[in-house]
């Protein structure tokens, strides 16, 4: 509630610069927190998004080797396990993608990477790793993977989406990143998807510093505009307004209460795995069995879950309860004690014009169909409003719903028409 305060809401992003000190205190003291987490030197909160952060990041990268009389280098490395933006992004930067495969337990295949780095050694300019991996994998050889990389005069963008596996534990900047963007819409507290606004700021090592984003209409004090890679939000520092909540959310929960968030997360992902495991096969969980909180852009074949530190036991229970209630759906029709076309599984989502209709020919109850599990209960249940539609072929006909122009056509339009 406090950042709709006019205070707070109302302050435009061209603003003089002394009418917004307020502002410049917060971004300085979120800056100087956010380093203290990553291990990085300077922040860019320029950045809208996390995809624009990687952008951003790989700009700044193409800058600083381009500075160097380096501008031949431009491949970069993407293990399979990372991030599913990261390829479009280093598209989008102008750099050559080439793929770098994963090893049995979902960690990089240093073989295939070192064999990569020499094939394209005179055009190395990057790496881009999603550490903890989207496989839920915390990659163990990732100093060396780092140095690698820097040995054969490339750099290391570390994305920084899955960040909450990280605070307080371990620091991009420790162990050999030179740039990241963080998920300040995941990992500090900023509300994630609803088609609200994200920031991705990027945190750099000092020799990067000089290639942040700058603005050409507002000064950015701390911004070399003379190497800055250019602008890349209609903002100077992105969308400000909602930087008050990482602000606070830090000062509040203070390092412990960090450290302890990123704890809780690790432990629930790694419950919700032991949960499971002896119903559904889990694809990667490192060398050790151990489990990373956070992950996304699913492999195929596959559902990813991505527990954070926010849910409770209780609800951690009811989705698991969920998912071993649909696990022994799968069984039934398995073992031949449900119809392989006309079953839960396949006629849900069951709406309430469904359940509530005078005809039910169906195999299985209409309490089974609305009530699966124990608390699933009709005070707490929250109805689907149409059965289960063919998303595959929505997506792949072009099915035109835009009615004809006359539809527009004002009584008015159609009076002065016939006049």
């Amino acid at each position: 509630m406090p950042i709709t305060w006019r205070e707070f809401a109302n302050i435009h992003p061209f603003v003089p610069l002394e009418q917004a000190e307020g502002y410049q205190t917060l971004f300085r003291q979120l800056e100087k927190d956010l380093c203290e987490v990553t291990g990085y030197d300077k922040i860019s909160f320029q950045p809208n998004s996390g995809a624009q952060g990687e952008y951003a990041g790989l700009a700044a990268i193409k800058a600083y080797l381009n500075s160097k009389g380096e501008r031949s280098r431009s491949v970069c490395l993407i293990p399979k396990s990372a991030h599913g933006t990261n390829p479009a992004s280093a598209q989008m930067a102008g750099m050559k993608v080439q793929v770098v495969e994963v090893d049995k337990d979902g960690n990089i295949d240093l073989a295939h990477l070192k064999a990569q780095v020499d094939k394209h050694n005179a055009s190395l300019a990057a790496i881009m790793i999603t550490y903890p991996s989207t496989f839920g994998v915390f990659e163990e050889n990732i100093r060396d993977v780092c140095d690698l990389i820097h040995n054969n005069g490339g750099q290391v963008y570390l994305d920084g989406a899955n960040m909450n596996a990280q605070v307080g534990l371990c620091r991009p900047g420790d162990y050999g990143s030179d740039v990241s963007h963080l998920n300040l819409h995941k990992t500090f507290c900023i509300p994630h998807g609803g088609g609200g606004p994200g920031m991705g700021p990027i945190g750099v090592k000092a020799h990067l510093a000089p290639f942040l984003p700058s603005h050409p209409v507002v000064p950015m004090r701390s911004v070399n505009s003379s190497s800055s890679l250019g602008t890349i939000s209609a903002a100077p520092w992105g969308s400000s307004a909602i930087l008050p909540i990482s602000w606070a959310y830090i000062k509040m929960m203070g390092s412990k209460g960090l450290t302890h968030a990123t704890q809780v997360a690790i432990l629930n992902a790694n419950y919700m795995a032991k949960r499971l495991e002896g119903h559904y096969k889990i694809l990667f969980k490192g060398r050790k069995g151990f489990h990373a909180p956070t992950m996304s852009w699913p492999v195929a074949g596959t559902l990813m879950i991505e527990p954070t530190e926010s849910e409770d036991k209780a609800e951690m229970d009811r989705f698991c309860d969920a998912l071993l209630g649909i696990r022994q759906e799968i069984a039934d029709i398995e073992e031949g004690r449900m119809d392989s076309r006309i079953n839960p599984l396949k006629m849900a989502p069951h709406s309430l014009a469904c359940i509530s209709s005078s005809n039910w020919d169906r195999p299985y109850s209409r309490e089974h169909a609305a009530f699966p599990l124990p608390f699933i209960r009709p005070e707490t249940k929250f109805w689907p409003t149409i059965s289960r539609i063919d998303d595959i072929y929505g997506d792949q006909n072009l099915v035109c719903t835009c009615p004809p122009m006359e539809v527009y056509e004002s009584p008015y339009e159609e009076k002065r028409a016939s006049s």
